[in-house]
């Protein structure tokens, strides 16, 4: 089963960099192959925890593909969880850590896959690791235009853009 991890620190703070992820809406505008994304679903926990359901629309060239995901917002970890619902993966896991470093913070990203059909799993299989590579970079630099590149570490910020 195909995998990818990379841990990257940045100079936003880690509850910043939370809300970023969490903000799935605005994925679109930033993120590689992402085309689409609409929130389903939406339920609260009295422990700081909110769950979405979420269709993705990812594409390449001729191929569009959307799928269904379950997303874990546990703000008072600092830990996101996306859990595959339907679509055209057999399984996809996806986790986010957020800690306090020094200078910002520590991103933690994990991701874990299998395309169902293995037709598509060559077609779309190196474009998704590519795309995996440059997530984080996306993160960063969605990060820099919403909070500011020099903004010093601990200073108040708006929510995201």
């Amino acid at each position: 089963m195909p995998s990818f991890r990379t841990t990257r620190r940045v100079k936003h703070t880690p509850a910043d960099m939370f809300d970023l992820v969490a903000d799935v809406e605005k994925y679109p505008l930033f993120l590689p192959l992402c085309e689409g994304l609409k929130v389903r679903r939406r339920s609260q926990s009295g422990e700081g925890v909110e769950v979405l359901v979420a269709d993705m629309t990812v594409g390449y060239k001729a191929i569009h593909e959307t799928f269904t995901s379950r997303v874990t917002l546990d703000r008072p970890r600092l830990k996101i969880l996306v859990e595959y619902v339907d679509g055209p993966f057999r399984h996809l896991e996806n986790r986010w850590s957020f800690q306090a470093d020094p200078a910002g913070c520590v991103i933690e990203f994990y991701i874990n896959y299998e395309f169902r059909s293995r037709t598509l799993g060559l077609l779309m299989g190196a474009m998704f690791e590519r795309a995996f590579r440059k997530f984080a970079e996306a993160f960063e630099e969605r990060a820099n235009v919403v909070y500011g590149v020099g903004r010093r570490f601990g200073a108040q910020a708006e929510g995201p853009a």
